[in-house]
């Protein structure tokens, strides 16, 4: 069976990351929150986003206000504003390999990054992770964890051993679902690992060292 990567986007969320963080718990699943971290400025949000931190989930960056993904910014400064301003939010919540994942709406295509994106994550020394499904909870609250479930099978059919999903912590009425997903998964035999897998890690503590074939605008 597949071992299964979590990581939750978008989040803190005061109402929905504490209850995400104890369907976890209860489980002994580590996952990675990639924060918005605009979210961080309610204390409510930052206390959500220690907690995830102090139960030992890693804290990526998700830009700091996940308005213009940055394949389409036209402002020479969004990776600054978006990436480093974002990342000194983080403090020391952050993990140490500076995780970052881009936005396009689960899209993998040229929307995802510019040139200044990549080259500003490579002089930072950041590691860019993407992932391998999206299966809509923030679009389907109630159809998602099917979706999902199709998902990892066809992947898993293909040869895809160790596979890596996105969810939403900023969600609240698709993580009402989280409990009977997970127990969906353990059900069918799945694994869980906090570590990513490396096609979806394209640059690794500043160094490219996966394929941005169509990730990149122009």
């Amino acid at each position: 069976m597949a071992e299964i990567s979590l990581s939750f986007d978008n989040g803190p969320n005061p109402e929905a990351t504490p209850r995400v963080l104890d369907s976890l718990a209860r489980r002994g699943i580590l996952a990675t929150f990639f924060l918005v971290c605009r979210n961080l400025d309610d204390p409510a949000a930052l206390a959500a986003a220690e907690a995830a931190h102090a139960a030992g989930h890693w804290i990526g960056n998700h830009t700091m206000t996940h308005d213009v993904p940055l394949g389409i910014d036209p402002d020479p400064e969004a990776p600054q504003r978006e990436i480093a301003v974002a990342q000194a939010k983080l403090g020391a919540l952050a993990h140490p390999e500076k995780l970052f994942r881009p936005f396009a709406k689960g899209e993998l295509g040229p929307r995802l990054l510019s040139q200044a994106a990549v080259d500003h994550l490579c002089r930072g020394g950041y590691t860019c992770v993407l992932w391998t499904h999206v299966p809509g909870d923030f679009d389907d609250h109630d159809g998602w964890p099917d979706r999902a479930m199709a998902q990892i099978a066809a992947a898993e059919a293909a040869g895809r051993s160790h596979q890596l999903i996105v969810l939403h912590d900023a969600v609240p009425p698709a993580m009402r679902h989280l409990d009977a997903f997970l127990d969906r998964l353990a059900d069918a035999d799945h694994s869980f690992r906090q570590d990513h897998p490396p096609d979806c890690v394209p640059i690794r503590r500043g160094d490219i060292v996966g394929n941005l074939e169509g990730l990149v605008a122009g």
